[in-house]
């Protein structure tokens, strides 16, 4: 396809943009610390931002560099679409249904795009990771994760 690298890159660019925006303000409008000294709203955020800007600069770099002019679309579009739509709902979900249903019914739903034939390894995962998730931000790091309209009594 025509043009294809050209339109990587343009994606590269505005994503590198969003998570330098995203980034700028982890690190101007939130703490790194708690006011009793604890790790603060700013912890994580200042990770994920770093790490996706400095994933988005290697991947603009790499791109650039190796992929020749006329090259097609990658046969992995369908499934990337796909997993950008499930992670408009999970968005939409973490509201609904908290943070804890939302996760899982994202990794279920997503391991059945990416995963389709290992159903047990699948429902594995998408239980026990979520629950991990939630017992490390509940419990380690005290921190509250979105309860939804009908909270969980845990």
């Amino acid at each position: 396809m025509p043009g294809a690298r050209t339109l990587r890159a343009g994606f590269l660019l505005a994503i590198l943009f969003l998570a330098a925006g995203y980034t700028w303000v982890a690190f101007a409008e939130l703490s790194y610390l708690s006011s009793a000294g604890r790790l603060g709203p700013g912890f994580m955020p200042r990770i994920i931002g770093v790490s996706l800007v400095a994933m988005c600069v290697l991947s603009l770099y790499l791109d650039i560099r190796r992929q020749p002019d006329g090259e097609a679309l990658s046969p992995g579009w369908k499934s990337a679409a796909v997993l950008a739509a499930l992670s408009g709902a999970f968005v939409v979900l973490l509201e609904l249904l908290g943070g804890l249903l939302s996760m899982i019914a994202f990794m279920a739903a997503s391991l059945w795009v990416l995963n389709p034939r290992r159903h047990l390894q699948n429902a594995l995962v998408s239980i026990l990771l979520p629950a991990f998730l939630q017992v490390v931000f509940a419990v380690w790091l005290r921190a509250s994760m979105p309860a939804g309209l009908l909270p969980l009594p845990f």
